[in-house]
């Protein structure tokens, strides 16, 4: 009785994490109407993320793990910090410039189908005909979601859909080349140093480009940074450890369904977003396909 109610709430609490995660898009969106620009909000975030996961590596700094890392190993996390946390999170925000927060998600959603069809270029593991199958149906489902946006919102979908799929191709990048290092650190710790490398990639990026004073802003948009960097970043990335280590990946697939879905509700709500049934559609067929691939690598695995 007592693994059912650890089973349902581990169910619950990944279900708060992803629609945490989702809620990003719309914040960064509500952001944009403050006038501020795309570094200066990825500055916010990362200030007022910063200090946690500081404290998350000084707590994790002695975890012991079966593997020590080597100087090269640390090397790989400075690259992987630079390019899954940083490089993915500026792409992500730069397309939200352009296009609905509803779409970003759909499009970030294809991220474990990049991962896959990474696995088999550069590490050769196969494909089965399910997940081929299945990559082929969500990106139909992004095609069908993008059938008619063009006409709605302008030429500038596509380049935001550029970035946000580069995002995702760059985020999945992360995935794949972090799997060995992972176990060489442990999950809490690589994070932490991850984390900290690409807040230090924004610092950088911030004091070489930017001429905007950072205590310029209106409150509201200190807020948004503020909320954005803890209850869409720090929060649901341990609510999403916690599920999956409670219920399994595989049922985690399945839960992180509600992703998109939450993105289209939130956006409508707080955006006024109106997806229109054909696109709503499309994003249901990228659910699917998303779905699938999910379930049939795990159990594969």
């Amino acid at each position: 009785m007592q693994s059912k109610k650890q089973f349902w709430y581990g169910i619950g609490i990944g279900i708060l994490g992803i629609v945490l995660f989702s809620s990003k898009a719309v914040m960064v969106k509500l952001a944009y109407n403050y006038k501020v620009d795309v570094i200066s909000i990825l500055l916010l975030r990362m200030l007022f993320s910063f200090p946690f996961y500081i404290v998350i590596a000084y707590i994790y700094r002695n975890q012991e793990s079966l593997d020590k890392p080597n100087s090269k190993d640390y090397l790989w996390l400075v690259f992987f910090g630079f390019v899954g946390y940083y490089l993915a999170s500026y792409f992500d925000f730069v397309g939200l410039t352009y296009i609905k927060a509803s779409l970003e998600r759909i499009i970030l959603f294809l991220y474990p189908t990049i991962v896959l069809l990474l696995n088999k270029i550069f590490l050769k593991q196969p494909i089965t005909k399910i997940q081929a199958g299945a990559i082929g149906l969500t990106y139909l489902g992004i095609i069908i979601a993008f059938s008619n946006e063009v006409a709605i919102s302008g030429q500038g979908t596509y380049l935001g859909g550029f970035f946000i799929l580069l995002s995702a191709i760059t985020y999945a990048s992360y995935l794949v080349g972090s799997g060995w290092l992972i176990p060489k650190f442990g999950i809490m710790k690589f994070t932490a140093y991850a984390m900290i490398i690409s807040c230090i990639c924004v610092f950088v990026h911030y004091s070489l480009i930017s001429e905007i004073n950072l205590f310029s802003f209106s409150w509201e948009v200190y807020g948004l940074g503020f909320l954005i960097a803890v209850f869409a970043t720090v929060i649901p990335s341990f609510l999403v450890s916690a599920s999956i280590k409670m219920i399994s990946s595989s049922n985690f697939a399945i839960v992180a369904g509600v992703g998109p879905i939450s993105t289209i509700i939130l956006a409508a709500i707080f955006l006024n977003e109106r997806l229109t049934l054909l696109q709503l559609f499309g994003a249901l067929v990228v659910i699917l396909g998303i779905l699938l691939v999910s379930l049939n690598k795990t159990g594969k695995s």
